[in-house]
């Protein structure tokens, strides 16, 4: 009865909203240019992805490891714990994610090629240090996902003087032996904090200017967390670039399409005539 409520609550959680027609990123740039070990943050779909996006006052509600293509993996042990769940195409681009419903696997990029993402990239990450967070990551597949965690996190978000005892987060409680249970940013933040690479740290100053760091609790870390870390550049894709035009005003914004009542609440469908003043095409 128990596994039932639970996979009944799960299969809820999992319900996605319909795709949009276009997707605001540029899919087949970032596939070409992502690197090992960039996250991939996405914003998500699903009812889970909005409790996220709610708890975390956020727009992005996952994250992914992107790890490159099996023969990217130099060690070998790694690429053989790797095969062990991977038996696809050798060329696919891949990431490893904690997902709700299926716990930390491996997957191709394309399953997100339809989805609004940003990539965000460690800042002078060394290939040997990049290995060994993938490496990490590698360990942790078939690890079950932990729905918890996210209530414990929602729980976190109050004052704990107004909260009951039985209520107060789990978050900091220890217990002898490995974890069994994470989330997506969670796994990655352990993965980076393997090689003591900073992500949000406690920056404390001793003497003389001199400074010291403390790592923050990888189950207190959310995907923005990624977005806002001055440790990693953020790079953006949009589907329609200023590369191809060179002036914001020649972007499509007039065409035969109209709006639904429902975007209409959100959008504008008229457009702003430039004041003379100030329009640098006179």
């Amino acid at each position: 009865m128990i596994n039932w409520v639970r996979n009944a609550i799960v299969n809820w959680l999992e319900h996605e909203k319909p795709l949009p027609n276009t997707p605001l990123c540029d899919f087949e740039r970032i596939s070409r240019e992502v690197e090992a070990c960039d996250v991939v943050l996405v914003e998500g779909r699903s009812r889970v992805s909005e409790v996220i996006k709610m708890i975390t006052q956020s727009s992005w509600s996952h994250a992914a490891l992107y790890i490159g293509r099996l023969r990217d993996i130099t060690d070998p042990e790694v690429r053989e714990a790797l095969e062990k769940h991977y038996d696809g195409w050798a060329e696919k681009q891949l990431i490893i994610e904690s997902e709700l419903g299926m716990g930390t696997v491996v997957r191709p990029l394309t399953v997100y090629e339809q989805e609004h993402l940003r990539v965000c990239r460690p800042r002078g990450l060394g290939y040997r240090d990049s290995q060994s967070v993938i490496a990490y990551a590698v360990r942790q597949l078939g690890t079950a996902y932990n729905v918890r965690q996210i209530f414990d996190l929602a729980r976190f978000f109050f004052p704990w003087f107004i909260m009951p005892r039985r209520w107060r987060s789990s978050l900091f409680s220890t217990k002898p032996g490995k974890s069994t249970q994470t989330v997506c940013s969670t796994m990655i933040a352990e993965a980076f904090g393997s090689i003591q690479f900073p992500i949000l740290p406690l920056v404390k100053r001793i003497e003389d200017d001199r400074v010291q760091l403390f790592r923050r609790n990888p189950k207190l870390c959310v995907p923005r967390d990624f977005d806002y870390s001055p440790y990693f550049d953020i790079i953006k894709y949009p589907f329609l670039d200023f590369e191809h035009e060179a002036d914001q005003r020649l972007l499509p914004w007039r065409g035969p399409i109209s709006l639904t009542p429902e975007e209409r609440d959100f959008y504008l469908t008229g457009l702003v005539e430039a004041d003379p003043i100030y329009d640098d095409t006179q």
